[in-house]
Formats: C-alpha cells, sequence, structure tokens
C-alpha cells in the first residue's frame, strides 16, 4: 500500500501491459518493475541481473510512458532515444505496449 496525498493508505496504481507475444494484456503496477509483473502474470520474459546492466531484457517500447527509479543503466542516449527499455528496472507510468524482442 502506498499514501495518498491525504496520508490514507491507497492501493498502489496499475496498469496495462500489453506483450506482443501474449494475447491478453497483464496488469502492471506502478510500484514494481515491469520485469515482474510479467513473471506474476506468467509472462517469462529473458533476464538476468536484474538491475539494469546485463541488457537481456532489453525490449522496444511502442507506446506509453515508463520511469526509472535509477539513472537509466544499460542504455545509451541514442537506444533510449530509439525507445527501447529495460523492463527489469522499468515502472509503468501508463498503459503500455512492448515489442517481441528488441
Amino acid at each position: 500500500m502506498s499514501r495518498n496525498a491525504l496520508g490514507i493508505d491507497a492501493p498502489p496504481i496499475s496498469h496495462r501491459v500489453w506483450l506482443q507475444v501474449h494475447a491478453q494484456p497483464i496488469q502492471a503496477p506502478a510500484d514494481q518493475p515491469l520485469l515482474v509483473s510479467a513473471q506474476q502474470a506468467g509472462v517469462e520474459l529473458l533476464a538476468s541481473c536484474r538491475n539494469g546492466t546485463c541488457r537481456a531484457c532489453l525490449r522496444r517500447l511502442i507506446s506509453g510512458q515508463v520511469r526509472y527509479r535509477i539513472e537509466w543503466p544499460g542504455l545509451s542516449a541514442e537506444e533510449k532515444s530509439q525507445g527501447f527499455i529495460l523492463p527489469c528496472v522499468a515502472h509503468p507510468e501508463s498503459d503500455l505496449v512492448l515489442a517481441d524482442e528488441a
């Protein structure tokens, strides 16, 4: 649970994420990385380090917005401008569509 502006416990915001390899969207709470949400929904995404350095989970973000709690590890400025994200450390800020692979 998180606290809203009034200091009242509120459920975390959740977004829908469409993975092109998966027929149905998954629920992705804003307070956890996309990789964790996918795994909880039974969707396995390639991953290794889980901290944004190995780049195994690299995916192209087709639509939507994500945020990072750490400073863009493993992504160049060019990759970022081309829409690549690291689901192991990316948190959804909206509904998303992710490409099958990088």
